[in-house]
């Protein structure tokens, strides 16, 4: 690990700081395995959810053999300033910069390198202009954010917020209180603005006026394996919507997973529950893959940090 300060934590987890190319400090749990490493893994995450929140499966997948890196982007939990109002970013900064420096803080040539992308950490990985240093890349319901692919009860609460309850928040606020409904952290203003103009479009930001082409592009330089994988009952993120993200991968090697939450014994998945503690057979189908991927490759030499 490079450009950083650690401090441990507890004897399985340890506090980092590490750096943006902008500068901008980044906070990170690095989860050592208890076994002999097999890969290294960074859990990018969705959109307003700190890493605290993926603390289990990251604690799960460091018992199997898995380094661990957690972090939260500019603006989020850890790594937010002590006010949002006025808070200038934007809001792909998250995959360009911030996810770009976890990859290049976490990587190691004789060890893959494996990304979870969770929502928008799943749309982060075009940004990333390091991409190449990726084995391969796992998103959980990722989606491009329009309402239409939802489900109408699902598409008139989403609505709602957009064009309601949000910018009311904004006006009052300067920044979206998300904490305040209980749906995570808060958001910076910048970013909520951006991400209300991109779901009104069912091609997302790749139909922006002004960036979408060079985005498309970007997007299209990618070639790893992507297993891009939603839940029945995920209604921000259906199938319809993954494949629409998905399509964009044009040179990548796409594998899309639909499943029901009867397969893993959960009665219920949606948007969250990807991560959440009694997903655990889950996670064991995820860390397989993964696998499969390792044994294709060199056996890696992982060096204790």
């Amino acid at each position: 690990m490079q450009n950083s300060d650690s401090t441990a934590t507890d004897s399985s987890v340890q506090s980092c700081q590490f750096y943006a190319a902008d500068a901008y400090p980044l906070q990170a749990l690095y989860y050592p395995s208890a076994t002999p490493c097999q890969a290294r893994l960074i859990i990018a995450s969705a959109t307003g959810v700190p890493q605290q929140f993926y603390r289990r499966f990251a604690e799960y997948a460091r018992q199997q053999g898995f380094d661990v890196l957690t972090f939260d982007y500019r603006g989020i939990g850890l790594s937010a300033p002590a006010t949002l109002k006025n808070f200038k970013m934007d809001y792909l900064d998250w995959g360009k910069l911030d996810l770009a420096a976890a990859i290049d803080y976490f990587y190691g040539k004789d060890i893959p390198l494996f990304i979870i992308g969770h929502s928008y950490g799943g749309q982060a990985l075009g940004l990333c202009p390091n991409h190449d240093k990726i084995s391969a890349y796992y998103t959980l319901g990722t989606g491009v954010g329009w309402a239409g692919y939802m489900p109408w009860p699902e598409r008139m609460k989403v609505n709602v917020f957009w064009n309601m309850v949000f910018p009311l928040m904004a006006a009052k606020d300067g920044y979206i209180a998300w904490s305040k409904l209980n749906m995570g952290a808060d958001l910076p203003l910048d970013v909520y603005k951006q991400w209300r103009q991109w779901c009104k479009s069912s091609e997302y930001f790749f139909n922006d006026p002004i960036r979408g082409q060079q985005l498309q592009q970007q997007f299209a330089q990618v070639k790893m394996p992507i297993f891009a994988l939603t839940a029945s009952d995920d209604e921000w993120a259906m199938a319809k919507s993954r494949n629409a993200f998905a399509k964009y991968y044009r040179q990548a090697k796409v594998q899309c997973l639909d499943i029901q939450p009867a397969q893993f014994k959960l009665k219920h998945i949606g948007h969250m529950g990807y991560f959440r503690k009694d997903a655990h057979l889950l996670w064991a189908q995820i860390l397989g893959t993964l696998r499969d991927v390792i044994a294709k490759q060199p056996k890696p030499q992982c060096a204790m940090r």
